[in-house]
């Protein structure tokens, strides 16, 4: 597939069989963020090359949990953490709060 865009629904070829799979975020040339159903931990977001997948017409039995997930995630999720919470690289300084300081009995 040359060109994906986030809610497409494809197929993901794994080393195993072919996985059902819904394209959260395109973003990057050369890997695209995609909802797959993992047979132990359910449905999970996994980046995977651009040339694995292959278009899907029909829905599939698990697109409903995928979508669910798909819905509560946020963009931008995978990016790495952040302390500041929102866009951008976080926090610079002491990453924890300070310690409670005596008196000096």
């Amino acid at each position: 597939m040359d060109t994906t865009s986030t809610g497409d629904l494809v197929k993901v070829a794994t080393p195993g069989p072919l996985l059902d799979g819904i394209v959260f975020e395109a973003a990057g040339s050369a890997k695209v963020m995609v909802a797959v159903m993992d047979r132990d931990r359910g449905p999970v977001l996994r980046s995977v090359e651009r040339s694995a997948l292959t278009e899907r017409t029909e829905a599939g039995p698990d697109d409903a949990q995928l979508q669910l997930l798909i819905r509560r995630t946020p963009h931008g999720a995978r990016g790495g953490g952040n302390l500041g919470g929102g866009v951008g690289p976080g926090r610079s300084g002491a990453k924890r709060a300070a310690m409670h300081r005596t008196t000096g009995k």
